[in-house]
């Protein structure tokens, strides 16, 4: 499970876009922590730290000791906002945890031993992956980093479904324990896949292009009309 991280902040008097944007200003982002029956805080953390942990990947399965000016809070996020053109975080919702409480995040999985599966190493098959992370309850602090799936011994045509993944104590699978995971396909169906999608693609470039050289061939047409009564 992840170790529980520290997180300086500065707690902000102002709300509101205005003051959103001078936290910004400051190289801070604008965060709030609500939840655990109390009201909601608002806080400033520092820019680079924030984005340095959302770009490292599982910062929404992280539980945080939030610092602010010496009040610690244990909180996990549950949202963040980025810029959609520079990808720069601007805002963070924080949700404080509470003794006796579960949380649901979305687990990432991690597949091992592909060298070990036949269908793929001997039968040229490829995994075919349904779900990238699970939805699970559990408590913050046994949040764990994945959830590991071995491969050895899968040959083409094998599914695996959540019921066949041994979960972490105190993990619970939100979902139903028949939903599929992964499959391993033959490594033709892949294949025709990719084939007819580029196939789709070059059809629709071509009526591009052919589109693009009609209309050419009209603007030039209409231009040297104008030539001619000129």
């Amino acid at each position: 499970m992840s170790a529980v991280k520290t997180l300086e902040a500065v707690a902000r008097d102002r709300v509101g876009k205005g003051a959103a944007r001078a936290v910004r200003r400051q190289g801070q982002v604008p965060a709030v922590v609500y939840g655990g029956g109390q009201p909601p805080q608002s806080i400033a953390i520092d820019l680079i730290r924030t984005r340095t942990l959302i770009y490292a990947g599982g910062f929404k399965t992280t539980l945080f000791e939030i610092n602010a000016g010496g009040k610690k809070t244990r909180a996990i996020p549950r949202d963040f906002q980025l810029d959609p053109v520079s990808g720069v975080p601007m805002h963070v919702d924080f949700l404080r945890v509470v003794a006796g409480q579960t949380v649901t995040v979305e687990v990432p999985v991690h597949f091992h031993n592909e060298d070990a599966a036949p269908g793929i190493k001997q039968q040229g098959g490829t995994l075919n992956i349904s779900l990238h992370t699970l939805a699970v309850e559990v408590a913050p602090d046994q949040i764990p980093d994945g959830i590991e799936i071995d491969l050895t011994g899968r040959e083409i045509g094998d599914v695996i479904h959540v019921s066949d993944v041994t979960l972490p104590a105190g993990v619970v699978y939100t979902g139903e324990a028949t939903d599929p995971i992964a499959n391993v396909v033959p490594p033709t169906v892949l294949g025709a896949e990719v084939e007819a999608e580029e196939a789709a693609i070059a059809e629709a470039q071509s009526a591009e292009a052919e589109a693009e050289k009609v209309e050419a061939e009209a603007e030039e047409a209409e231009a040297s009309e104008e030539k001619k009564e000129d």
